[in-house]
């Protein structure tokens, strides 16, 4: 099973690489396949792990302590239970999404919609902030605190000049990148410098990370080609 599984991914690898000559059925199929198996994965996903324990769990508890709290039959757990009717409100506002398919009843939608990114927003926002702000500014400047004839560190842990060098390097960097995106004066004399220093030093970053993910993505490939001949060279081999 296995051996098939690499078989059916170096043919859908050689279907998506195809488009390098031009637009083909091949090309169509494989993305097609791809997209339909994330639409199918990420609906049962999220049925699973969200519809069910969230949602279709608690609120059938919820009816079920509901009913026994009718009948005179009641306990703790049961009363605690019945706090999944307010699942019923959430559940609303998922099912307002579907007021869009009705042309008179779909500006409904822009309330689970508004929701949503609201919940998304607070919740992001402090993330990238602590993530691309605070934490970075921090690893930036961060290499100066062993700068050992400034700071009384111990030997051991002082930065050597090569060291010092890349620290002070990556300031550079930085407050030049942020230059080139400063659009509120415009780019003369000494920002307009320091903004080409800035694009130089974005031309590196990505062509680092694009060159990363290539060489990662071809060595992915020579050990399917490889994996592939060498199966081929087997099977020459036992036939002879």
């Amino acid at each position: 099973m296995e051996l098939f599984g690499i078989w059916v991914a170096a043919f859908l690898t050689l279907c998506i690489y195809s488009f390098l000559y031009r637009d083909n059925p091949f090309y169509r199929f494989a993305e097609h396949l791809f997209v339909g198996i994330s639409v199918g994965y990420g609906i049962v996903i999220a049925i699973h792990q969200g519809v069910i324990p969230l949602a279709w769990e608690p609120l059938s508890e919820a009816v079920s302590a509901l009913w026994t709290e009718i009948t005179g039959e009641t306990t703790p757990e049961i009363r605690s239970a019945l706090w999944g009717l307010f699942k019923i409100i959430p559940i609303a506002f998922g099912l307002l999404f579907f007021a869009r398919l009705s042309p008179r009843h779909n500006w409904l939608v822009r309330y689970p919609i508004a929701i949503l990114i609201g919940f998304g927003a607070g919740i992001a926002i402090p993330n990238m902030l602590q993530a691309n702000i605070f934490e970075q500014t921090r690893a930036t400047i961060e290499p100066f605190g062993a700068i050992g004839p400034f700071v009384d560190v111990p030997p051991e842990a002082r930065l050597s000049a090569l060291d010092i060098f890349g620290a002070i390097l990556m300031v550079i960097g930085v407050i030049c990148t942020l230059t080139y995106f400063f659009f509120s004066v415009e780019h003369r004399g000494p920002i307009n410098w320091l903004s080409k220093v800035g694009i130089a030093f974005l031309m590196i970053g990505f062509g680092a990370a694009f060159g990363n993910t290539v060489m990662g993505r071809l060595a992915l490939m020579i050990h399917r080609v490889g994996f592939l001949i060498n199966e081929w060279i087997g099977s020459f081999g036992a036939l002879f």
